[in-house]
């Protein structure tokens, strides 16, 4: 039996929302198809959005969306996208699939699409093809409320009140397809490029992010922070965030490995993948301390998830894939992982939101499929600002082969604001459950229910069997003095919520 043991009384940081946050694309079929339907479809819609796929988004409480890229953010023009549709100037998608790009779906759509979701607003602006003055200008437009051109041009395409915008990226992947940058020609650029995000309000302070490292360039993430922060005692530098992109790639880059077609050993290679994004932040975080001992800067992970070959007979640009449960037991860890690191992770954005890589959502015309992933994040909505706490989960190394080994199970804990615990543990076993023992430090627990996710480890919901995979109930935790046991079954996602005795 492993035991669990949970201190309810050692809080360890707020678990910030935006942890949870999404990404939107112009790729594929994320925003046109997926989120963006227009609004003389004739699937149900408001202002041209997804009556359905809102809904859902809403059910788990979306708190942040990442647009319009990406790589199509270094190389989006944003006055492409306003005023009237029929003169929006037509492109061609060059990084994603060489389809049309007709910009109907630009900065008043998204920011309606925000407003009906009801969650923050995360903008990338263009530094790889872009100029200070166009990016300068986008600002002024979306968020300056008085007398200029951009607030006038704003003014008469139907939106008299500015918007406010959350976080704002100043460049995308510039060490890649924004740029082919090196670290200190770009911090320079941002350094530069920062100075005209303007907060054109006080009281509505953009956050600007800096591009961070890909994966394991911890030398991308020195210089950046050597150049573009300086931290005197009370003094802010010129950025808020960092960014950090990585992917789960199960094989390698050339050959990804598919979501269906997969054996015992591709899991755990999966998940043993998906366990390096613990060791990512932890050093990243190491040399951002550094430089900023008190956590000014946070770490934003706008880019994470898996990564597979796309689906058989579907357009490669579009990189559409389905969704298993091994996909749920990937953003489980993750989502646990950037948990326990909230002292220095403030949001992360899952790619993408909808029909690319790891989506929460799957479109096909009207029909609409919540995949396992959607689910864990319903499950760990219970986590949203609620206060980090201890917790330590007794394991056991399992997989197949010695490069592929795990833990066998992984956990994060917090308590909300009504003094309810909340523990989400993933059980990484392909095949074997797990009895478990949680041990409450100095409280003992006087209730508990539970939900679950999990199956057999190929299974998927398609439009055909939309409701395959989904959370049930579980009910077999039981209290035993200062403890509740239960086992947890093989390949599963598990979230217990505990009241604890006065």
């Amino acid at each position: 039996m492993a035991r669990l043991f949970i201190n309810p009384h050692h809080r360890m940081g707020k678990i910030s929302a935006e942890i949870q946050g999404h990404f939107s694309e112009h790729l594929g079929r994320c925003i046109y198809e997926g989120l963006f339907v227009g609004k003389d479809s004739a699937i149900p819609n408001v202002n041209g959005m997804r009556s359905d796929v809102v809904a859902a988004l809403k059910k788990i409480k979306i708190p942040a969306l990442r647009w319009p890229g990406g790589c199509f953010a270094d190389e989006y023009h944003w006055k492409d996208g306003i005023g009237p549709v029929e003169k929006r100037k037509k492109m061609i998608n060059t990084h994603w699939g060489g389809v049309l790009e007709d910009n109907s779906f630009g900065t008043h759509e998204f920011m309606e699409l925000c407003r009906q979701l009801g969650c923050k607003s995360y903008v990338n602006g263009n530094v790889g093809s872009g100029t200070v003055q166009e990016m300068s200008e986008w600002v002024e437009y979306m968020t300056f409320d008085g007398v200029s051109p951009m607030a006038d041009l704003r003014k008469a395409n139907g939106s008299e009140e500015p918007w406010t915008v959350n976080y704002f990226g100043v460049g995308n992947e510039n060490w890649g397809c924004g740029g082919n940058m090196l670290p200190d020609y770009y911090a320079n650029l941002y350094r530069r490029y920062q100075t005209y995000v303007r907060n054109y309000d006080p009281k509505k302070p953009i956050f600007k992010i800096a591009c961070g490292p890909n994966g394991d360039d911890y030398g991308w993430t020195d210089t950046v922070m050597e150049r573009c922060f300086k931290c005197p005692e009370n003094a802010h530098g010129f950025m808020d965030g960092l960014s950090l992109h990585y992917y789960t790639v199960p094989h390698n880059w050339e050959n990804k490995g598919y979501a269906l077609d997969f054996d015992e050993k591709d899991w755990y290679e999966t998940l043993k993948k998906t366990l390096y994004m613990e060791e990512l932040i932890t050093r990243h975080t190491e040399i951002m301390d550094r430089h900023d001992k008190k956590k000014i800067v946070k770490l934003i992970v706008d880019e994470w998830g898996t990564w597979y070959n796309v689906e058989p007979g579907t357009n490669p640009g579009f990189l559409y894939q389905q969704n298993t449960i091994r996909d749920a037991l990937v953003a489980g860890i993750n989502l646990n992982i950037f948990n326990k690191h909230c002292d220095r992770v403030a949001m992360a954005n899952i790619a993408q939101l909808v029909n690319v890589l790891q989506s929460p959502i799957l479109t096909e015309g009207d029909k609409m499929v919540l995949t396992p992933t959607y689910h864990v994040f319903d499950m760990y909505k219970a986590h949203q600002n609620a206060e980090l706490v201890e917790s330590f989960v007794e394991t056991e190394t399992i997989g197949l082969e010695d490069n592929a080994k795990v833990p066998s199970l992984h956990e994060s804990v917090s308590v909300d604001a009504d003094g309810k615990v909340h523990i989400t543990l993933v059980n990484l076993s392909a095949k074997d459950g797990r009895a478990i023992e949680s041990v409450f430090a100095d409280a003992a627990p006087a209730s508990v229910k539970g939900e679950i996710v999990g199956g057999e480890i190929h299974e998927y919901n398609s439009f055909e069997n939309q409701n395959q995979v989904h959370v049930r109930k579980f009910d077999s935790a039981r209290i035993d003095g200062n403890k509740i046991k239960f086992e947890i079954p093989a390949a599963s996602v598990l979230h217990l919520e505990v009241e604890l005795g006065k």
